[in-house]
């Protein structure tokens, strides 16, 4: 059995899990977020926690077993407190900035990045260098800093690019004079 799925997951006083067949609602103070449930699984809440079953012991009902906790435990979390993340970005000319929904970056490309924002995550630039995201969804707000990050990661030689708030970029050293 799986050490991670048979816990249980505690609900704090101000989220509220609500089951509608396959499907878990979980509100709180930053939000509400839906899930599907997966159907090897199931899912019930028990006084002020919520317990994770799998329906039988074949191989697929045990993968998804633990997932399905962490994903209930991650939507928990997240309507307590959202999940935040930020980014910096570093190099001459290298910026960001908020039009609206969507993210304009200049990285040294030919031409500006234009990367829109989902409706639960929030995006803050801060001196144009650093860009501050903040949403209750641990997944969709995770898959848009990576998204940001692609456009442009940090290399190696004089570290410019987008990388996270405390990722060490491993610099190398460049060339030398043949001599």
């Amino acid at each position: 059995m799986s050490r991670i799925g048979k816990k249980p997951i505690p609900l704090p006083a101000k989220v509220a899990v609500k089951i509608n067949g396959d499907q878990i609602e979980v509100k709180g103070p930053a939000g509400t977020l839906v899930r599907e449930i997966h159907p090897e699984v199931t899912v019930r809440v028990e006084g002020n926690t919520v317990v994770v079953e799998r329906k039988n012991s074949e191989r697929v009902a045990r993968a998804v077993h633990g997932l399905t906790r962490t994903l209930v435990e991650n939507m928990v979390a997240g309507t307590q407190k959202p999940f935040e993340k930020t980014l910096e970005i570093t190099g001459v000319g290298y910026r960001a900035e908020l039009v609206g929904k969507v993210l304009k970056l200049q990285l040294g490309l030919s031409h500006e990045v234009l990367h829109p924002i989902p409706d639960t995550v929030v995006c803050k630039v801060d001196k144009q260098v650093t860009v501050l995201l903040s949403s209750p969804n641990k997944e969709l707000h995770g898959q848009t800093a990576a998204e940001i990050r692609s456009y442009r990661p940090a290399e190696p030689y004089k570290g410019k690019g987008i990388k996270y708030l405390g990722e060490k970029i491993r610099r190398k050293e460049g060339k030398t004079g043949a001599g």
